[in-house]
C-alpha cells in the first residue's frame, strides 16, 4: 500500500490531472446511465410528455455539466494537496481549472436552456392552436415565446459574466468601466433608443396582447398572421407566402387590423353588382340556398340586402359568418363564384347596362351645310 501511495505521489501532475477526468467522466457517464434510464421508465409508465422530452433534450447537456463539475472539484482537490499555497502552483494547472470552469459554464448554460425550452414544449404541447376557437391558447403562447427569449438571454449574460470574473484583469476593467457608467449610460442610451423602446414594446405586447400569436392582421395594407414574436419585431405571413418584418413599437404607436382579437368567428361579405330591373328576392333565396349547404358556413349569420345604388346599378350585399379567417375568405368565394354563375344562367339580360336615350330630333339626321356643293363621288352615282 505504501509503494501504491508512492506510485501515486511520484506521478506528474498533468498525468493525475488527467486521471481524475477520466475518473469525472466515468462517473457522470454511469450517474446519466442510471438517471435517464429511470427517466425514460417513468415518462413510458406514466404517459408523461415533459419527462420525455427531458429525457431526449438534456441528456448531452447534463453528462457534460457533470463531467466537468466533477473535475472541477476533483482538480481543485489536487491542486490543495499539491500545492497548498496557491502561488506555487504550477501555471497549466491554473489555467487548467481556469478553462475547464469556463467549459462547465457553458455546458451549464447549455442544461439550463433545454430545460427553458422542455417547459416552452410543454406548454406548447398542452396549449395547442391548431383549434379553431384557440384564443386562450394564443395568449398564452404569445407570453410564453417573450418570455421565453427574455431567460436566454439572462442565462447568457450570466454565464458570459461567471467566465469573465475568473480574470483579475477583467475584474479590474470591469471596475473601471462601473465608473464611467454614468457617462457610457448616456451614450449608449441615445445611439440605442430605437432598439430599448422596442424592447419596452416588447413587453407591453406580450401582457397586454393587442397581438397574439397567429392572430390575423392587416397592416399597412397587408393581410398576414402572425408567425413570431421577437423581441424587436413581429413577423407577419402574408397569404402568398412572403414575410412581413413589423417593428414592435408599429403595433404600439399606428392603428391596426386585428380581425381575431376577441373571437376567431369573423364575418364575410360579398358585393354584387346588378341592373335596376333585377329581381332581389330570387337572388336572396338563391344565396340563402347556396350557403348553407356549404360546410364553411357556422350557420351563425346570414344576410341578404341592397346596400347602395348608383347611377348605373344598385349593390346587394350578402354577408355570411365562418368560424375563422381562412375559412371566411374561402366561403366568401365560393358565394361570390356561384352567384356570378347563376346570375349569367339565369338572368344575363339584368348584368350591369349602360343606357343612352336619345331624342326623336336627334334621330334624323341633318343635311350638310354644303351639300349642293360637295362634288358627287364615284359610289353616288
Amino acid at each position: 500500500m505504501q509503494q501504491l501511495y508512492d506510485f501515486v505521489n511520484a506521478t506528474p501532475p498533468p498525468i493525475r490531472m488527467a486521471v481524475r477526468f477520466g475518473v469525472a467522466a466515468l462517473v457522470a457517464a454511469l450517474i446519466t446511465l442510471i438517471l435517464f434510464a429511470i427517466l425514460r421508465r417513468a415518462a413510458r409508465r406514466t404517459e408523461s410528455f415533459t419527462l420525455e422530452a427531458i429525457a431526449n433534450s438534456t441528456r448531452n447537456s447534463f453528462y457534460w455539466f457533470l463531467t466537468f463539475a466533477l473535475t472541477v472539484i476533483l482538480w481543485n482537490q489536487l491542486e490543495s494537496s499539491l500545492f497548498p499555497d496557491d502561488l506555487n502552483s504550477p501555471w497549466y494547472l491554473h489555467w487548467g481549472i481556469r478553462i475547464v470552469r469556463t467549459i462547465l459554464y457553458i455546458f451549464g448554460a447549455m442544461l439550463l436552456v433545454n430545460i427553458v425550452n422542455v417547459a416552452a414544449e410543454t406548454v406548447r404541447h398542452r396549449y395547442s392552436i391548431d383549434t379553431s376557437n384557440n384564443l386562450e391558447e394564443r395568449k398564452i403562447l404569445t407570453q410564453l415565446q417573450y418570455i421565453q427569449r427574455i431567460v436566454g438571454i439572462v442565462i447568457f449574460i450570466v454565464t458570459v459574466a461567471f467566465i469573465l470574473l475568473q480574470f483579475d484583469a477583467v475584474r479590474s476593467i470591469g471596475t473601471g468601466l462601473l465608473t464611467s457608467a454614468g457617462v457610457g449610460g448616456i451614450i449608449i442610451g441615445f445611439a440605442a433608443q430605437k432598439s430599448i423602446a422596442n424592447l419596452l414594446a416588447g413587453f407591453q405586447i406580450a401582457f397586454t396582447q393587442p397581438i397574439r400569436i397567429d392572430d390575423a392582421l392587416i397592416v399597412n395594407g397587408e393581410f398576414g398572421r402572425v408567425e413570431e414574436i421577437t423581441l424587436t419585431y413581429v413577423t407577419l405571413k402574408v397569404w402568398d407566402q412572403r414575410r412581413l418584418i413589423v417593428p414592435l413599437n408599429k403595433f404600439i404607436d399606428d392603428t391596426f387590423q386585428n380581425w381575431t382579437r376577441s373571437t376567431t368567428q369573423l364575418i364575410g361579405s360579398v358585393f354584387m353588382y346588378v341592373d335596376y330591373t333585377f329581381p332581389v328576392d330570387k337572388l336572396r333565396e338563391e344565396a340563402q340556398r347556396f350557403t348553407e349547404t356549404q360546410e364553411l358556413w357556422d350557420k351563425e349569420v346570414f344576410g341578404v340586402a341592397v346596400t347602395d345604388n348608383n347611377a348605373d346599378v344598385m349593390t346587394i350585399r350578402i354577408i355570411a359568418s365562418a368560424a375563422d379567417s381562412g375559412q371566411t375568405f374561402n366561403l366568401r368565394c365560393a358565394i361570390r363564384e356561384h352567384l356570378i354563375g347563376w346570375i349569367q344562367n339565369n338572368y344575363p339580360e339584368h348584368l350591369p347596362k349602360t343606357r343612352l336615350e336619345m331624342s326623336p330630333s336627334e334621330t334624323t339626321q341633318a343635311p350638310h351645310p354644303n351639300a349642293e356643293e360637295m362634288p358627287l363621288q364615284e359610289g353616288d352615282r
